[in-house]
């Protein structure tokens, strides 16, 4: 593998964890939301991950070189969770009910900050992988200079 595939792959990580903290945060920003535009309380929402073929152009034109092949991630979609929504007895709540009956988001604030730490931790670990090809690459042209 050279440089540049090492970089490619970790940062696809980096973008796709980039991703997931913003929809966690998004989450968290949103957890007591009863009205949003669309109508309703909002709803959680999770993005979807998939491994993707990384082709190099030599691999494009060998079309021998099928088995092994390096991967990325990328960013599918984001979903929606279809969890239940929380209803809570408020009648004074101005989005309550004729039963004064209020819908609270979906969101599991405990998930939320257990996924934003995943994410987190994956982002760290994206970025040591790239400090350390970085590395490898100064210290090889440093014995190439010697």
């Amino acid at each position: 593998m050279d440089i540049l595939t090492a970089f490619k792959i970790s940062g696809s990580g980096l973008t796709a964890e980039r991703a997931r903290l913003n929809v966690t945060a998004m989450n968290l920003a949103n957890a007591n939301t009863t009205r949003t535009m669309e109508g309703g309380p909002y709803r959680a929402k999770s993005v979807v991950f998939q491994a993707k073929p990384l082709q190099s152009f030599r691999d494009a034109l060998d079309a021998s070189s099928s088995k092994d092949k390096l991967r990325q991630v990328e960013v599918v979609k984001v979903v929606e969770d279809n969890k239940e929504l929380k209803a809570v007895y408020d009648p004074s709540h101005p989005d309550a009910d004729a039963n004064g009956v209020v819908l609270f988001p979906n969101v599991d604030v405990e998930e939320q900050m257990v996924d934003m730490i995943s994410a987190r931790r994956g982002y760290e670990a994206n970025v040591t992988a790239l400090e350390s090809v970085k590395s490898m690459a100064v210290k090889a042209l440093d014995i190439a200079r010697r």
